[in-house]
């Protein structure tokens, strides 16, 4: 069976909820506090709930940070293929979600950037398998240099997912170029997409990346409650979202990503992939804490419940 290898980082999300952020130089008082792996957990971890088989290929440190990132790959079956970086935790993002559910991050560098050309290459990627990058990987050299140097190396019948994060906009034209040749599959929001190539709409900006892409690849633009729109083959199509009254979107778009890749790797076609993503980011928004997407038969209950279902 195809794998989903994610060499992101897995960080520990330290979040609060606020009644709004504090303004500069003030204090505000939190109403909640928790603690949980994120980072690329998230996207792990909902890739392994549709039933993908999922290994992390990004480093991880030695620490209580380290071990509670190891202690939730390993509850749900997704292993790791680089061993721990010795003398050094796993880093952390601080995580401020406010009532309308928006979040904002403040994120420590530790021993998730300390990988090389070296340690990824022992995730040993296999034909049909699909390797996904974050655009926060490509914004720090420690991380960047390594991953552009390895995933041209990567057989033709390995996928490579790029989700762009809000970072990849502000990279230099080089890097950006660097790694869209390599880029099989782009799944970002609109927001991230827009600031790529000008354009709000999500057919338009969808359309406007495949573009950017070597011929033959996809493009996948996301915008919340709206659903998404998936761009291939000269051709866009629109997936209507399921809209629901979030109560914390840390995480979100992570479990968009994971559904929507994994479903892939299965063997699903791109647009119903993508109509179980929007179901699966629906829930996951009604729940607290960053990687609580839903199972296949979750997200099977939901579109069997749904009028369009």
């Amino acid at each position: 069976m195809p794998r989903v290898i994610h060499t992101g980082q897995a960080l520990v999300d330290v979040t609060v909820e606020v009644p709004g952020l504090p303004a500069r130089g003030d204090n505000v008082m939190a109403t909640s506090y928790a603690r949980a792996a994120g980072g690329a957990v998230n996207i792990l971890l909902a890739a392994a709930r549709q039933g993908a088989t999922c290994v992390h290929a990004g480093a991880i440190g030695t620490g209580e940070n380290g071990d509670l990132v190891r202690a939730a790959l390993g509850s749900e079956g997704v292993t790791w293929s680089m061993p721990p970086v010795p003398d050094v935790d796993t880093g952390v993002c601080f995580v401020m979600v406010e009532p309308s559910a928006e979040r904002t991050f403040v994120t420590t560098m530790a021993a998730e950037r300390r990988i090389s050309v070296e340690s990824l290459a022992l995730a040993d990627p296999q034909a049909g398998d699909v390797v996904c990058v974050t655009g926060y990987s490509l914004a720090v050299a420690s991380t960047r240099d390594p991953l552009l140097a390895w995933l041209p190396t990567l057989p033709d019948t390995v996928e490579i997912v790029l989700d762009p994060g809000a970072a990849f906009a502000g990279l230099s034209a080089e890097v950006q170029a660097a790694m869209l040749a390599v880029t099989d599959v782009w799944t970002g929001n609109a927001d991230e997409s827009k600031a790529l190539v000008g354009l709000t709409g999500m057919g338009e900006a969808a359309s406007a990346i495949e573009r950017l892409l070597p011929r033959g690849k996809v493009a996948i633009v996301r915008d919340g409650p709206r659903g998404c729109a998936v761009a291939m083959n000269g051709r866009t199509t629109v997936v209507d979202g399921f809209p629901r009254k979030p109560i914390d979107t840390n995480g979100a778009g992570d479990a968009h990503t994971g559904i929507i890749v994994a479903e892939h790797a299965l063997g699903t076609d791109w647009i119903t992939a993508a109509r179980r993503a929007n179901a699966g980011a629906a829930i996951k928004v009604t729940r607290r804490g960053p990687a609580t997407a839903p199972t296949a038969s979750e997200i099977d209950a939901f579109l069997a419940a749904e009028p369009r279902g």
